[in-house]
């Protein structure tokens, strides 16, 4: 948590809701609204349909003043991207009125956090609008269904299978929404305890824990949350939530050590300098074990020399990408463009004269993990000293082509 200087206090503070359609963010929005000792409040909610059906609840919900405070609706849009601009305009409109303690922002149940904090973080030069110099981003907060989460988590549909994308370019898998809301914010409230177990919450508060160990978690049944939790918390700082999410908390670890944490999470790094052979690669991913929640890094396969694959998995989502030229793949020429020289250019820590920075780094987050087990079935899908010495090319490849 930042410490505030009297500049920054001057400056409105903002909380925006995120969370998957149904989790409950307008049932909390109107709660919070009548138990905000005194605040006066403007209240921004985004919905993707034409009819902002979220607004008119919180209209009905009695929860604000009709004289003295906002209720703004941005419809048919999602204001991480189609509506962006119009967000700018309204939450500059409504800091510069100087009437309002706290701007309060409900996002369409499909929108990600990341996109709509960044728009806090710096200067439109196309509006010429800078929130920072006007608002406080204080704290990204989302939303989950304990009820749902783990048909929605564990789902291979996506947003277009449930006629809930956002417009056709819109190719985003449930599962990795969900996992981006969670990943990004700084409050995660469990909705809707009171339909499942106590065991069946612990389960899913260890997940959670394990995909953002940074973020408060906050147990509550019908959105009934204290305001404090989410109001004026000045927990919110961009760079921390950047690098806020499990893996990349894993990854930025010197050195491991073996865990049974305090909530029954385990994770750890896989690291090889050797490449995989496709075939074996592909048949590790048919049989992906189960305990890991998730996992993401970056793939070194032996038939895609010059590449590095990038993979990311959630739930039973898995997805490999290109993710650029390895570094030691480029010619002299490339270096020389691109670094100003042949042979003076930044090396990653896994550099070596062989490879240079060729690599497989695969952090897994998992409950009851058995990372012998994990790492012995992913070093059996590596090259054999033999095939090392081989030609590569020849090796059968039934991985997805990439443009």
């Amino acid at each position: 948590m930042s410490v505030l200087t009297k500049e920054e206090e001057r400056k409105i503070p903002v909380t925006v809701l995120s969370g998957y359609l149904g989790a409950g963010k307008t049932t909390i929005l109107n709660h919070v609204l009548n138990n905000r000792e005194g605040l006066k409040v403007a209240v921004i909610v985004n919905d993707l349909s034409e009819v902002n059906i979220d607004a008119e609840l919180v209209r009905d919900g009695g929860g604000l003043s009709r004289t003295d405070e906002k209720l703004v609706e941005m419809s048919n849009g999602c204001i991480c991207c189609t509506l962006r601009d119009d967000l700018l305009q309204e939450v500059e409109r409504l800091a510069r009125e100087k009437r309002f303690d706290y701007i309060l922002i409900e996002s369409t149940g499909i929108g990600e956090p990341l996109p709509v904090a960044q728009t806090f973080t710096y200067v439109d030069e196309e509006q010429g609008i800078d929130l920072s110099q006007l608002t406080r981003l204080d704290c990204m907060v989302t939303v989950v269904d304990a009820y749902h989460f783990w048909q929605d988590f564990n789902t291979r549909e996506t947003l277009r299978d449930r006629n809930q994308d956002a417009g056709e370019g819109d190719t985003r898998g449930v599962v990795h929404l969900l996992t981006d809301q969670v990943e990004f914010c700084d409050v995660l409230i469990i909705n809707k305890c009171d339909m499942v177990s106590e065991d069946e919450l612990e389960k899913l508060e260890t997940a959670l824990r394990g995909l953002q160990p940074r973020a408060r978690i906050i147990r509550t049944s019908h959105g009934i949350v204290d305001p404090k939790d989410i109001l004026n918390t000045h927990l919110f700082d961009f760079e921390e939530a950047s690098r806020s999410a499990g893996w990349i908390q894993e990854l930025q670890k010197d050195h491991h050590t073996p865990e049974t944490e305090e909530y029954g999470i385990s994770s750890f790094v896989y690291l090889r300098k050797i490449p995989f052979h496709p075939e074996r690669l592909l048949r590790w991913l048919g049989s992906w074990p189960k305990e890991v929640v998730r996992s993401k890094g970056i793939m070194w396969v032996a038939t895609r020399n010059s590449m590095a694959i990038s993979f990311s998995q959630a739930g039973v989502s898995r997805q490999l990408s290109p993710a650029g030229l390895w570094v030691a793949a480029l010619t002299a020429e490339e270096k020389r463009l691109y670094f100003g020289s042949e042979h003076d250019f930044p090396k990653s820590p896994d550099w070596d004269d062989e490879w240079g920075d060729r690599v497989t780094k695969l952090v897994m987050i998992g409950v009851g993990l058995d990372r012998e087990k994990i790492t012995r079935s992913l070093d059996e899908a590596l090259l054999t000293e033999a095939e090392m010495r081989s030609n590569w090319r020849l090796f059968n490849d039934p991985l997805p082509k990439f443009q």
